[in-house]
Formats: C-alpha cells, structure tokens, sequence
C-alpha cells in the first residue's frame, strides 16, 4: 500500500450529523495526561479547521479509512523503523500524523460539548507534533512534506480550538523556517512556497489574536509566531507585502499600544514593524492609514526625558525610529507627522540630550527634506528649532552610547537638515535662518570653512585609496564611494556656503573670503579673496 495513496485519500463527507452519539468511552488506565487536558473543558463549538469535513463522516466513509489504516500498519509493523531519518520513515510518521489529525477531527465533531470524548486524542496528537520536530534537522525532507500535504494539516491545526497544539504546530513550524541560510538549503524552497501558498501570514495573525500573554506558554507562541514571520521575510518580499492585507500590521500596531510592561515580544514586534516598512510604500500608506504615526509618536514619547532601561528596550527604541524614518519617506505621512506635533517632539528630544536625541536628529533629517517637507521646515522655525540645531552644527556632541551616531554621522544629518530650511523656508523663516550666520561675529561661518576642509580631506584621501586599488568600478560605482567617503556632507557644506553667502548680508561673504588660505603668501591671498567675491557678486546678480 502506498503512503501518498493514503495520505491523498478524501473521504465522502456527509450532509448532516448522525441523529444518535455513541456511548461513553472508557479512560484508557495508565495514559499520561498533561497541560492539554486543562483547556477546552466546557463546550466547544466545532473549529474553523474542520470546515474541511463538511459534517461527520458517515460509517462507510469511517470504515474505509480505518481498513486503509490498518492495512498499511501492518506493512508498518514489519519494517524496522529504526536508523536516520529517511524518505520512507519520514512518510510513517506523516502516516502516523495524519491518523491522529483525523481521529481528533472525529471525535470533537462528535462529541462538540463533552471535551472528555476527544482529549487524548488531542493528548496523541500533540504528541504527533512534537515528533515532527526532527525532520527540521533533514531539510532536504521538506518536498516529501509538501508532496503529502503535510503542510496543509500543520496550517490547519494553527486554528485548532486548543491552544496547545496551535503553540506545538507554531514551535514546529518556526524551527522549520529557522535554517542557517534557508535560501541555500536544498528543499527549504518548496516548504516556504508551500507556506506562503497557505496564506501563513493570515493564519499566524488569527492564531495571534487569541494569544494570551499572560500565560507563559503562549507568550511563547506569540514570539515563535513572529519568528516564523521573520525566517520567510528574509527570503521572500511576498510575506512583507501580505503584512497589510494579512492583518499583521494591525496587530503589530495595537501590540505596541498595549499597556504591558517591556518584554521580548514588544521587541519583536517593533522589529518585525520596521522590517515590514523597508522598501514597501504600500505598507507605509496603510500604517499612515491606521494613525500609526501616533502610535509611533506616542510610544516614543516614553524615552523624550528618560533613557531605556536596558539594552533591549534601547533596541526596541531605535526599531521605533526607524520605522518612523521610514514611513517619513511616503510624502502623506509627512502631514501626519506634522499634525501630530512630532516637530515638537523631536525638538524636545533634541535639547534634553537623551538617548533619543540620535533617533530624533534622523527622524527629522526624514521629515524635512525635499519639496514634500516645507510645511514642516517652516514649522520647525516657527517652533524655535534653529536654537536647538545650531547648537548641535557648532560642536558634534560624541558618541552617545555604542549604537549612537558617530560624529561623521551626526554632521551629516545636522548639515542636511539645514540645507533643507534653506531650500524650503518662506521669506520670513528664511531671514531667521540666515541672520543666524551673522550672530557672535559670524562664528558659524568659521565652522563652515572648518566642515568644509575637514570633508574634503575625507574626499581627497578616498579618491587616493580607490585610485591605489586594482578592482575595476565603473564611474557610478566609484561615485557612490565618494559620496560614502565624504562627497555628500561635502556638496552640502558648500551649498550652504554658496546660498549663504549669495542671499545673506555682505558681512557674510566678506566673512568667508578672509579665511580663505593659510596666510603663508598674503598678495596670492588677497588675489583669491577678491577673485571670490568677484564670483559671488556675479552669481547673486544673475
């Protein structure tokens, strides 16, 4: 008898359920019961999962099952079993498997108000689970779970009225996913179609919403959920992109929102929402949709005077931050940013010298560039933001803690955010801006020379490295070298120097030309300054 002959075997379902239930069974002595046994006592309404049995299967239909069975145990019991795991081990015990599925299925469609009929078969099957964990140890095995339909069964226990064997099938399933490099494991392929072909996503997402945390057990299920989430992300886009429609964005969001004390779940679940928002604009427009940017506002609020207690919740912080960044990059969420008062935020943030401050400095570096972010660089003015990032421009603070921004780091977005203002203020913000140069005998233009020549050593020492190295790049790859090397703070630096000194009060520029040269041939110095300003005029009045 052929397993896949079996396995594949679909039963006559009848229309309607017999008129007569069975007699009692006895309890089987000596059968070890454990946590199964204490859930699912009072009555239980028929689970989603049996849809596929369309009502009880008649005594025909039962009895040609269990003579398929029985024929193929005896085939069983003759063969050795022992040894490693192998193709034709693996289809006994998916045999094996299957029988205790259906049994269960059975009997909780028989006996739906009388949980005492069908827990040890949900004892059995739980069992079953469990011993499928050895198959993650031979991935090459997984076709012959998909050939079988495996895969189907374990998708459909995750709806399984009892928890505990949705936990099993969850544990089962993420030590599946959870493969070293997946992508390169010969038959993790075809499990990972197999699973995004269920629907995963939405079956883990309904799973997730009837998890109570406060049980251990299935503030387990919640965690191994959204690691099975994470295995198939790294491998497929399509599961990311299901994260809307599949209802796990949602879910993310209002795990967030509880009020429960810091844990690793809401670590998870933070980074498992800034996973989702790399990349997919569709997700950005739905969490926009959701008044995520509030929730992530208000979550980040926590840390505005305080820092995170441990290096975890640091963690789960700055996946927060990211994941705003990332939504800043849908233009309508920039409005929503606004309207919630996240200039405001992040401003605070910035003065109170915290360990949000880096996130903050990003966020806003997201929020106010390009055209899309005027409404904001206006607004940051009229909040007297310019007190809080001058500051910042005149001396890079250090590194503020091992995930902080490096200095390099910190100027950049400093410098961007103020290319930014200068780009899309309004003539009275504008003023405020530019004045700002002239403030403290025009020391912000000294810092400017200063920037200047420190980026282009940067940029002058990468072009010497990529020249020394025998690697042909073409012109666009040795560009983007550039920019890392220093070219793009460096373009920056010198729009700001360009727009401040053609647009600002004279002082400005005559500010600039005088700090031009080292001072070792002043006739050469003073041909160079006048050359210039000579450049400057002609520039303005064009």
């Amino acid at each position: 008898m052929d397993v896949g002959e079996i396995l594949n075997f679909k039963p006559e379902m009848a229309v309607k359920r017999a008129a007569e239930e069975e007699e009692d069974e006895k309890d089987r002595p000596g059968k070890k019961r454990g946590r199964l046994e204490s859930r699912g006592l009072g009555p239980q309404p028929p689970s989603s999962h049996l849809g596929s049995l369309g009502g009880v299967a008649s005594a025909r239909t039962r009895q040609i099952v269990e003579e398929k069975l029985m024929e193929f145990e005896e085939q069983e019991n003759s063969e050795v079993t022992d040894g490693p795991l192998n193709e034709s081990l693996l289809k006994k015990m998916i045999l094996s498997f299957e029988k205790r599925v259906l049994k269960n299925q059975e009997l909780r469609i028989k006996f739906p108000d009388d949980p005492r009929k069908f827990m040890e078969s949900e004892v059995e099957l739980n069992d079953a689970v469990e011993e499928l964990h050895v198959v993650a140890t031979v991935p090459e095995l997984y076709p012959v779970l998909v050939e079988l339909g495996t895969v189907k069964s374990l998708l459909s226990l995750l709806s399984h009225d009892n928890t505990d064997i949705a936990i099993a099938t969850v544990d089962l399933l993420q030590e599946m996913t959870e493969l070293e490099d997946i992508q390169e494991e010969e038959g993790a392929e075809a499990l990972i179609d197999a699973l995004l072909e269920g629907q995963v996503v939405t079956t883990l997402v309904h799973n997730l919403q009837r998890m109570d945390e406060s049980n251990k057990a299935e503030a387990d299920g919640v965690h191994n959920s959204l690691g099975i989430i994470e295995n198939l992300a790294e491998v497929r886009v399509q599961v990311c992109r299901d994260a809307g429609p599949g209802g796990l964005l949602a879910w993310l969001l209002k795990r967030l929102r509880a009020k429960l004390p810091f844990d690793a779940n809401k670590l998870y679940s933070s980074e498992i929402l800034a996973i989702c928002m790399q990349n997919h604009e569709e997700n950005r427009r739905l969490l926009g949709e959701m008044d995520g940017i509030d929730v992530l506002l208000q979550q980040l609020a926590v840390y505005k005077r305080h820092d995170p207690s441990t290096n975890e919740e640091q963690e789960m912080m700055e996946n927060l931050f990211d994941t705003l960044c990332s939504c800043l990059m849908f233009t309508p969420n920039r409005d929503l940013f606004l309207r919630g008062e996240g200039l405001q935020l992040m401003n605070l943030m910035l003065r109170e010298k915290k360990l949000s401050r880096n996130g903050a400095l990003r966020v806003l570096d997201h929020a106010l560039t390009g055209q899309e972010g005027a409404d904001n660089c206006n607004k940051f003015v009229e909040i007297l933001g310019l007190r809080t990032i001058f500051p910042l421009f005149m001396k890079t603070p250090g590194k503020h803690g091992k995930k902080g921004l490096t200095k390099d780091q910190h100027e950049e977005h400093v410098i961007s955010i103020i290319t930014s203002l200068l780009r899309n203020c309004r003539p009275n913000q504008r003023t405020r801006l530019i004045n700002k140069f002239t403030e403290n005998d025009h020391e912000k233009v000294d810092r400017l020379l200063e920037l200047h020549f420190k980026y282009l050593e940067k940029v002058l020492a990468t072009n010497l490295e990529e020249q020394a190295k025998t690697e042909n790049l073409d012109e666009d790859e040795l560009y983007l070298r550039r920019l890392d090397g220093g070219l793009f703070t460096l373009q920056l630096v010198d729009y700001i120097m360009l727009d401040v000194c053609a647009t600002g009060p004279p002082s400005i520029k005559r500010q600039y030309a005088s700090n031009l040269g080292d001072g070792t041939n002043s006739d050469a110095q003073a041909e160079e300054q006048d050359r210039i300003l000579d450049l400057l005029d002609k520039f303005q009045n064009t």
